[in-house]
């Protein structure tokens, strides 16, 4: 069984065989999802997401950990229509750039976030919270922290970057439900 791993450093070359020198068939960026299929004197088989099989050195993979904390190292980006970085991001490209760097994929907007993510009765902190007008598809997701706080990239006139803070009035009107990946 593989165990779903990430790499952690900026580009790491994925090997033919588990040795220095061997030829490279690829290569592992920061938070790229690997699926590990054995280890090997320092050596981890993995295969990406786009199922290209290779050896890395095992130092450079390792667990993922909560969307939640990873969103949070996004915190005071600035917000920027597409954006997948720190440079810039959108509501949508901050989940999913929290899922991805833990190894998940998940869909890139609101929308097809909210249709993808099982819904929930009782939200628990780490869910997503989404939000659009009725009749409409969903234009912006948040994590949900408890006690009515969200995280959240937004556009909103002068905020404009990714925050952590108590919904407001304006997005809770707009609630559309509670979701799950």
């Amino acid at each position: 069984m593989a165990e779903l791993r990430v790499c952690t450093v900026s580009v790491a070359p994925v090997l033919r065989d588990p040795e220095p020198g061997s030829e490279q068939v690829t290569q592992a960026l920061l938070g790229e999802p690997l699926s590990v299929e054995e280890w090997r004197d320092g050596w981890a088989r993995v295969r990406t997401v786009y199922d290209s099989p290779g050896w890395i050195a095992a130092h450079v993979v390792a667990p993922g950990g909560e969307p939640v904390e990873v969103a949070r190292s996004y915190l005071g980006a600035p917000y920027l229509w597409g954006g997948l970085t720190e440079e810039g991001i959108d509501c949508s490209g901050l989940v999913h750039m929290a899922f991805r760097r833990l190894g998940c994929i998940v869909p890139r907007d609101a929308w097809q976030q909210e249709e993808a993510a099982l819904e929930v009765g009782e939200p628990q902190p780490g869910d997503l919270v989404t939000y659009g007008d009725p009749g409409a598809r969903a234009d912006h997701i948040a994590f949900w922290l408890g006690d009515g706080r969200i995280l959240h990239a937004t556009a909103r006139e002068a905020v404009g970057k990714v925050v952590e803070e108590g919904e407001p009035a304006p997005y809770s009107a707009r609630r559309r439900k509670f979701v799950r990946f």
